[in-house]
């Protein structure tokens, strides 16, 4: 990928400032960080149980992800009819928190901790 936009660039680019970010999956995957803090944001505490089976059969929420059919996303709607990902997605997201997904989701914390790490430079 570094390549391809480099080839793309004006000269005087600097490769070094690209740090890219490829989800594995989808962004609900992160969901599955706290499974409690799921169902409590979504007023649904009766689904922590149900998120939280999800949850367990993988080694990170970043792993969630057997077909187009068990998608993160397909999985929430399908404990929770009408799931609008850009409206509750965010929403649980913020009440889980970023020092709890990132923990969570480790592929995410390492382009993080580049992101910070190259705002220093």
């Amino acid at each position: 990928m570094l390549a391809d936009v480099v080839n793309e660039m004006e000269p005087g680019f600097n490769p070094d400032r690209f740090l890219p970010y490829v989800m594995m999956h989808e962004f609900e995957a992160m969901l599955f960080s706290d499974c409690e803090a799921f169902a409590q944001a979504i007023d649904r505490p009766d689904l922590a149980v149900s998120f939280q089976q999800i949850r367990d059969r993988f080694d990170t929420p970043e792993d969630i992800n057997d077909s187009p059919t068990t998608a993160p996303s397909k999985r929430i709607e399908a404990l929770l009819p009408g799931y609008q990902k850009p409206l509750i997605g965010p929403a649980v997201a913020t009440e889980i928190g970023l020092r709890v997904i990132r923990a969570e989701c480790l592929h995410f914390a390492e382009w993080l901790a580049r992101l910070e790490h190259a705002a220093l430079q």
